[in-house]
């Protein structure tokens, strides 16, 4: 017999009720305030569109220096039917630590039994396993003290998007970037536009948080590394994360529906000494405002 939608949220709740009697401490486990009312709601009518997927992070102590690692869970709305996405992160991993790490992770859950709730066996298998990684970084940052300090390197994303209306996604957008502290803007309306600054894993991290689970009308349209030998804020084009709103064309009526000016765009862009990105995103020259 198949299972529902349904029965599978049902029993997503029921684990979230389990996690949080394991993590009762305020900031063990962080979900947003609506998540589990909204499905709730769903449950009780079972009609109309599909509540937001749940989505949640568990702060875990690891080893006896209390180390933090976070595991980061997104679950599907047939989950445990299908597999949930998991991601464990911690400031005291490297790159490629956190890549290794989170393989062992995957691998590990994919080796469950299908259908069966695992997230309570991945917060426990990321407390027995993530301390070998943990010992294995401060080693190699103690050996990094020793030698000559390496160049700094910032990235800048470009991203491009049919249009960015909806509050919920508008929200994820600001939050990840403060989180991750990178800096740049967001251009909402149609077209909608992204820059985001900072060190490359923060910006490749906030690329796989805004495009999951299904943004279809997304793309990166252009990367920018920049080495220095200082910090990189003395290379950043933004001071903040703005939110940028320019004046509308055209009234499209309860859709709102619009276009953005671009040649306020483009004014901001020059601005920021970043005219030339207005070809890379519109491909068009940028010559509405030029003197």
């Amino acid at each position: 017999m198949a299972v529902t939608v349904k029965e599978c949220l049902e029993l997503q709740l029921l684990e979230v009720e389990m996690l949080l009697s394991m993590f009762p401490k305020r900031g063990e486990l962080s979900l947003d305030e609506d998540a589990v009312p909204s499905i709730q709601r769903y449950l009780r009518s079972a009609a109309g569109a599909l509540p937001p997927q749940l989505e949640y992070r568990i702060a875990l102590d690891v080893g006896e220096a209390k180390a933090k690692v976070e595991l980061q869970v997104l679950l599907p709305h047939m989950y445990p039917q299908v597999a949930p996405q998991l991601f464990a992160r911690s400031d005291a991993l490297h790159r490629q630590q956190q890549l290794q790490l989170n393989t062992r992770l995957a691998s590990h859950i994919s080796s469950l039994d299908s259908g069966d709730l695992c997230v309570c066996e991945a917060v426990q298998w990321v407390k027995d396993n993530s301390l070998p990684f943990l010992e294995n970084s401060e080693t190699s940052s103690e050996c990094a003290s020793k030698e000559v300090r390496v160049k700094e390197m910032l990235r800048r994303m470009w991203i491009y998007s049919h249009h960015i209306y909806r509050q919920e996604l508008r929200k994820k957008i600001f939050d990840s970037a403060k989180k991750l502290n990178l800096t740049g803007f967001c251009l909402t309306g149609k077209p909608g536009v992204i820059c985001v600054e900072g060190l490359q894993e923060n910006c490749e991290e906030f690329w796989r948080v805004i495009r999951y689970p299904n943004w279809k009308h997304i793309s990166c349209k252009h990367v920018e590394n920049i080495e220095t030998e200082g910090s990189i804020d003395n290379v950043r084009l933004f001071h903040g994360f703005e939110d940028l709103q320019f004046e509308a064309h055209g009234d499209y009526g309860l859709r709102n529906d619009y276009h953005m000016d671009l040649g306020q765009f483009l004014e901001f862009l020059k601005q920021h000494q970043s005219g030339h990105i207005f070809q890379i995103l519109f491909g068009i020259e940028g010559k509405l405002a030029e003197n």
